[in-house]
């Protein structure tokens, strides 16, 4: 018989004075303990159980631990092996096939879970919902059928007005389907409390800050924000699957260094104790730790991680946030622009039918992701909706002669007038709008992209970049470029974006990677995706803390407490 029913047989206890004391001694302190806890948040320290009721406490605490204190119980006992202990999920699926009425006798099973909600039909009858990882199954406790195990009648009532919403419990018993057809776990034992709630848990929550900060609760009482987190979960391992598929290999690079490099963006800075005389940078991105592997010989690799860039939240940016990138040697455009589409159409279909196997209360992607996606010529495109033509990009009048074009159609100015966020702007305005369906936006001017192989134009006859950016729901989702791999070109192409930079971002020639690029990177294909924006798109979330664990910065740094 397990420890866990001692408490509940209302027959006298027959040890001896001493050994009552010695187990009070040594099964009570997680008790104390507890009390502890719930005073140290008002700042005042016990010496024992004595000073319960001299000091000020948690009300809602002190009530629940006075409503389970019992010197022979451990509130928090070990986990007791079970070598047919299954998950709600595993449970669900093993014994779906049986048939009303029916009882497994010959399988003695164990489910654990969350105690979602129970029902008393009766003072001899208790229905408890278990919760675990999105599945529930059902407790039956017929005292009828516990009786030979020596509970009594007044224990089985003691059992059941302890329970409460959001209690961890354990169930021992036999798989059953009620005549009605509900899969149950038939009670072989009463159910063993393996830790107790010690808050009221709500059926809803409705407050925005306590959404927001206390996001375990939050997935406690809001099914969808976790099945969220489940499909971020889905998401990736498609993603990693579809480059593992493809021989690439998973790596990871440098988070601290003393450059954050990769991308012009303001970077968040540190120390090491180890480097007391200098500054290090959390990287912006990992695109030249990834391109140095392939010029060590690794010709496909990738990695999925997170990346920092010190600027503003909002519903579509968080400072911190997931990419994955890869590059692959020996590939060009359209071939990246082939495994984009391969890639997505199959996450689509794979996550519209996870959902609807698996019940998820999520709106999931209605888009059609059917190959080939839907092209616009960066240039071309804007001069046929301005109805004019664009400067020459790379003369010295560039900028002037766009900062005409703008007040000539009234376009409001960013906050850096430079070429590159003039030119930004204007697909802000006349590009990115046409982008609800899987849109490539390709050729972009070479100003954009200082990373990228670039050449000229057959048609507009401007410097572009051999470049792609796909976009869903008018939100940028990957780039993908060709990379440049001369090392003067590269030189003269950081050199020209040191012009461009905004105060604060954290610009530098990286003499480091272009003494790499000596060696000889061959010719190169890179891609990167925000998998938080990826994530929002198959989902159907709308701003991105919705599917981040812990939401943004802004979230992380107010959590607290309760």
């Amino acid at each position: 018989m397990s420890r866990c029913l001692h408490l509940l047989h209302s027959q006298p206890c027959k040890r001896s004075r001493l050994a009552f004391k010695a187990s009070f001694n040594i099964v009570a302190r997680p008790f104390s303990h507890l009390i502890y806890v719930a005073q140290a948040r008002e700042g005042v320290a016990l010496n024992g159980l004595n000073d319960l009721n001299n000091q000020p406490q948690d009300a809602e605490i002190q009530e629940r631990l006075k409503e389970l204190n019992d010197p022979l119980r451990d509130l928090y006992p070990q986990i007791s092996p079970h070598q047919n202990r299954l998950t709600c999920g595993a449970f669900s699926q093993r014994y779906a096939h049986l048939t009303k009425g029916e009882t497994r006798q010959d399988d003695d099973v164990v489910i654990t879970g969350r105690l979602q909600s129970f029902r008393v039909a009766g003072p001899k009858l208790v229905f408890i919902d278990l919760l675990q990882e999105g599945h529930v199954v059902q407790g039956l406790c017929n005292f009828r059928g516990l009786e030979d195990t020596g509970v009594t009648e007044q224990g089985f009532k003691v059992f059941y007005h302890k329970l409460r919403r959001g209690d961890i419990l354990s169930i021992r018993g036999y798989p059953h389907k009620t005549n009605r057809g509900e899969l149950s776990v038939l009670a072989a034992e009463l159910p063993c409390l393996l830790s107790p709630c010690l808050h009221h848990l709500p059926t809803e929550l409705q407050d925005k800050q306590t959404r927001a900060r206390n996001r375990h609760e939050e997935y406690l009482v809001n099914l969808q924000s976790a099945n969220v987190i489940r499909l971020r979960s889905d998401v990736i391992n498609h993603v990693r699957q579809s480059l593992l598929s493809e021989a690439f290999i998973e790596v990871q690079t440098p988070i601290l260094a003393q450059s954050a490099g990769g991308a012009i963006a303001r970077s968040f800075k540190t120390s090491a104790s180890e480097f007391s005389d200098r500054q290090l940078s959390l990287r912006i991105a990992p695109e030249l730790w990834l391109k140095r592997l392939i010029l060590g010989g690794f010709d496909r690799v990738f990695e999925i991680g997170p990346s920092f860039r010190n600027e503003g939240i909002d519903q579509d940016h968080n400072p911190e946030f997931t990419t994955c990138e890869f590059y692959k040697a020996y590939a060009g455009l359209e071939e990246l622009i082939q495994m984009t589409e391969t890639m997505f159409s199959g996450l689509a279909e794979s996550i519209s039918v996870r959902t609807c196997r698996e019940s998820r209360d999520l709106r999931g992607p209605e888009i059609d992701f059917r190959s080939p996606f839907k092209r616009l010529d960066f240039i071309s495109t804007i001069e046929a909706a301005i109805s004019r033509k664009l400067p020459e990009l790379t003369s010295p009048e560039a900028l002037s002669q766009l900062l005409r074009v703008f007040q000539e159609l009234s376009i409001p100015l960013p906050a850096n007038r430079t070429v590159p966020d003039l030119l930004d702007r204007l697909s802000a305005s006349y590009l990115e709008p046409r982008c609800s369906d899987p849109t490539w936006i390709v050729n972009h001017p070479e100003s954009l992209s200082p990373l990228s192989k670039s050449f000229d134009h057959p048609d507009t006859h401007q410097r572009v970049a051999a470049r792609a950016e796909l976009f869903v729901n008018c939100r940028e989702i990957v780039n993908t470029y060709e990379e440049e791999n001369s090392p003067f070109e590269q030189r003269r192409k950081f050199m020209e974006q040191l012009m461009y930079r905004r105060e604060g971002d954290d610009m530098t020639i990286d003499e480091g990677y272009l003494e790499a690029l000596e060696w000889g990177l061959p010719p190169t294909g890179g891609w990167g995706c925000g998998i938080d924006r990826l994530c929002m798109l198959m989902s159907g979330a709308t701003r991105i803390s919705d599917v981040l664990s812990f939401g943004h910065l802004r979230n992380v740094v107010a959590s607290r407490k309760r």
